[in-house]
């Protein structure tokens, strides 16, 4: 452990430190190479523990100090009041996105999840610090 998220406070205004399973979350998100992602379910398959909406808490609670963008609903849907800040971090990374069809005129594009998704193996074995379920 040891990490301390900057946007927990304690009611005394101090640091809180974060749950492990948290800082697990965290580490896998850390690890995503900028242009691509991974989904909820792909952080608590690759964890062994938990599941999407575990790591979605996590996400929402603590992500702020992490890559955030690169933790992504299944379906590509961009994060609902997060659009305009993921899409810029998107296209500043690179990272495959599908154009929003004529009759969704005006609305931002989807994550192309078949491109942009990462399996969480790098040459290294993974994200450090975080053992594979197996």
């Amino acid at each position: 452990m040891g990490r301390v998220s900057e946007d927990v406070r304690t009611g005394r205004g101090e640091a809180a430190e974060l749950p492990e399973y948290a800082e697990r979350v965290l580490a896998v998100a850390e690890r995503i190479p900028p242009g691509r992602v991974m989904t909820y379910g792909d952080v608590a398959e690759w964890l062994g523990e938990g599941g999407p909406r575990q790591v979605g808490r996590v996400m929402a609670l603590y992500g702020g100090a992490v890559p955030w963008w690169r933790v992504v609903r299944s379906d590509g849907a961009l994060l609902p009041g997060h659009e305009l800040r993921a899409l810029a971090h998107y296209r500043e990374e690179g990272t495959p996105l599908r154009e929003a069809g004529r009759s969704a005129q005006g609305h931002v594009p989807r994550l192309a999840m078949a491109l942009a998704r990462w399996d969480g193996t790098t040459e290294d074995g993974g994200p450090a610090g975080v053992t594979p379920h197996t």
